[in-house]
C-alpha cells in the first residue's frame, strides 16, 4: 500500500540536502536553471507591471489574459509535449526550448526599449514564449531523474524547488528596484540573457553519465501516456490536487499585482518585495523537501489546510506588512504541497514512460492557469482584490473534502496515526492494473 522512494530506502531514511549536487551533470543543471530562473521571475515582475501601469490602467483582467496566454500551450499541447520529451534526447530539446525562450524575451525587451510596445504584442509573445515552455517542462522534470540514481528523485526535485524558489527571493526584488530607478526594459533584457547559463550548462554535461532510457515509440505514444495514467487512480487523485492548487490557489502572480498597487497603493519595490517575501517561506519548503525520500497523502493534505488557513488570513489582511508577513508561511505551505505531489508522480511511473506523465502533471497543475487566471481576474475587477484570495482558501478546503472523501470511501480511513502503513499516495501501482 505504498509508493517506495528506492528499492534501498526505508520510510524514515533522510539524505543530505545537497546529495544531488556531488553529481556533476545536476551540478550544471541546478547552477544555470538558477541563474535562469532569477531572470525569469524579473521578467515575471516587469511584465506584469508593465500590463498594469503602463499598457492599461490597473486592469486586472487584462494581466489574467496575460497569465493565460502564457500558461494556454501548456494546457492544449500536452499530448505531444509529453511525447516528445519520452521520444527526443532531452538534453537537446531544452537547449532548443531555452534559446526559443531567449529570442522572445529579447523581443519584448526591445519592444519596451523603444517604448512602442502594445498590449496585442505582449498577449503574442506570452503565447509563443508560453508554447516553448510547454515542451520545456516536461522534458526538464523528467530530465532531473536521469542525472541522479533513484534514491535520490526526491532530493532532486527538492532541490529544483529550491533553485526555483532561491529565484523568486532574489528576482521580484532586484526587479522591483531596476524597474523603480532604470525602467521596465533592463530587467527584461536580464532576463533573455539569463538563459545564456542554462544553455552552456546543457553543452557540458557528461552524456556519459547520464541514465538510458528507453524512448517511446513514434506512433501510439500519446495513447500510451493517457492509458497509463487512466488506469492509475493514485496519479489522478495527486493531479486532481495540483490542479486545484494550481488553477485557484496559486495566482499570487495576479492577487499580489491587485492587493499591492490597489488595496495598500505600493510601488513597484513594495510589489517585488512581495514575491520575494513569499519565495523565503518557498525556499524553506524546498529545503525541507530535499531531506526526504517520500511523501505521504496525510502530508499532502495537511499542507493543503494550512495553505487554506493562511490565504484566509492574506484575505482580511488589515496593513501591507500583516500581508506580507503572512505571504512567507504561505509560500511554504503551497510548496510542500507542490514537492511533495510533484516526487510522488515522478517516483511511482515507468522512466520510460515519465515524461508523458510529467507533461499531463504539469498541464493539470500549470495548465489550469488559462482557467484560473482570467476568473481571478474577473473577480478582481468585479469584486475586489480581496476576493481574489478568497477563492483560493475555498478551492483548498473544498480539494482536501473531496480527496479525504475519495479515501475513505475506496480504502477506508487512512490516516490513523498509530498506522504505519499509510500509503505514500493512495493505491499502490500494481492495484491499478
Amino acid at each position: 500500500m505504498q509508493v517506495s522512494a528506492g528499492e534501498n530506502s526505508r520510510p524514515n531514511e533522510r539524505v543530505s540536502i545537497f546529495a544531488s549536487l556531488h553529481y556533476r551533470n545536476y551540478l550544471l543543471f541546478f547552477s544555470g536553471g538558477l541563474l535562469s530562473n532569477v531572470g525569469t521571475w524579473m521578467a515575471r515582475i516587469a511584465q506584469d507591471w508593465l500590463v498594469l501601469t503602463i499598457l492599461t490602467e490597473k486592469s486586472a483582467t487584462a494581466l489574467g489574459i496575460t497569465t493565460a496566454l502564457q500558461f494556454l500551450p501548456m494546457l492544449i499541447l500536452v499530448p505531444w509535449t509529453g511525447a516528445a520529451a519520452d521520444r527526443f534526447n532531452k538534453r537537446k530539446l531544452l537547449i532548443a526550448t531555452q534559446a526559443v525562450m531567449m529570442g522572445t524575451g529579447l523581443i519584448l525587451t526591445t519592444l519596451a526599449w523603444t517604448n512602442v510596445a502594445q498590449l496585442w504584442q505582449v498577449y503574442v509573445l506570452a503565447f509563443l514564449s508560453g508554447t516553448a515552455g510547454a515542451f520545456d517542462t516536461p522534458a526538464r522534470q523528467a530530465f532531473a531523474p536521469e542525472m541522479v540514481p533513484r534514491q535520490l528523485i526526491t532530493n532532486a526535485v527538492g532541490l529544483n524547488t529550491t533553485s526555483f524558489n532561491a529565484a523568486r527571493l532574489i528576482g521580484p526584488a532586484v526587479a522591483g528596484v531596476s524597474i523603480y530607478w532604470w525602467g521596465v526594459a533592463p530587467a527584461l533584457l536580464l532576463n533573455a540573457l539569463s538563459f545564456i547559463p542554462v544553455i552552456v550548462a546543457l553543452l557540458l554535461m557528461d552524456v556519459t553519465q547520464i541514465t538510458s532510457v528507453t524512448r517511446a515509440a513514434s506512433k501510439g505514444a500519446i495513447r500510451e501516456g493517457m492509458r497509463y495514467v487512466k488506469n492509475r487512480p493514485d496519479l489522478i487523485i495527486l493531479m486532481f490536487i495540483a490542479f486545484m492548487l494550481g488553477t485557484f490557489g496559486m495566482n499570487f502572480q495576479i492577487t499580489n499585482a491587485l492587493m499591492a498597487t490597489v488595496t495598500f497603493g505600493v510601488d513597484s519595490d513594495g510589489f517585488g518585495y512581495l514575491s520575494s517575501i513569499m519565495a523565503i517561506g518557498s525556499l524553506a519548503a524546498g529545503l525541507v523537501a530535499a531531506k526526504r525520500t517520500r511523501s505521504r497523502l496525510r502530508l499532502i493534505l495537511a499542507a493543503m489546510v494550512a495553505f487554506g488557513a493562511i490565504v484566509t488570513g492574506l484575505t482580511f489582511a488589515p496593513s501591507y506588512i500583516f500581508y506580507a508577513v503572512l505571504l512567507a508561511p504561505a509560500g511554504f505551505a503551497a510548496l510542500t504541497v507542490m514537492t511533495a505531489t510533484n516526487a510522488s508522480v515522478q517516483l511511482s511511473v515507468d522512466p520510460a514512460i515519465r515524461g508523458r506523465v510529467m507533461a499531463l502533471y504539469m498541464a493539470v497543475f500549470m495548465g489550469g492557469t488559462p482557467i484560473g487566471s482570467p476568473i481571478i481576474g474577473w473577480v478582481g475587477d468585479v469584486l475586489g482584490p480581496r476576493w481574489t484570495l478568497a477563492v483560493g482558501a475555498i478551492a483548498a478546503f473544498l480539494t482536501v473534502a473531496v480527496v479525504v472523501g475519495y479515501v475513505i470511501k475506496r480504502n477506508g480511513w487512512p490516516f490513523d496515526r498509530h498506522s504505519h502503513d499509510e500509503p505514500a499516495v493512495i493505491i499502490h501501482p500494481e492495484d491499478a492494473r
